[in-house]
């Protein structure tokens, strides 16, 4: 992964899009602190996984059918 100071990544922007497509990310840094990552759009969408709606996230948890239950003990009428 690449290093480059905000002032470098902002005059050579088209340089650091292109490596982040070839190379992989390309971190920017401020003051010698990272503060942020350029991604190609593949990677990121790579990182981000599928899109999921809400319904998507509810159907796919644990099923009621998935779960024994302990068998009820029904107290005798007295």
């Amino acid at each position: 992964m690449a290093n480059w100071q905000v002032q470098q990544a902002k005059s050579h922007f088209s340089e650091v899009i292109e490596r982040a497509q070839k190379e992989g990310p390309q971190t920017i840094t401020k003051h010698g602190v990272d503060t942020a990552v350029v991604l190609s759009v593949e990677e990121y969408r790579r990182l981000k996984g599928p899109e999921r709606t809400l319904i998507d996230l509810l159907l796919g948890g644990p099923k009621f059918d998935d779960f024994e239950l302990p068998p009820r003990e029904i107290d005798p009428p007295t």
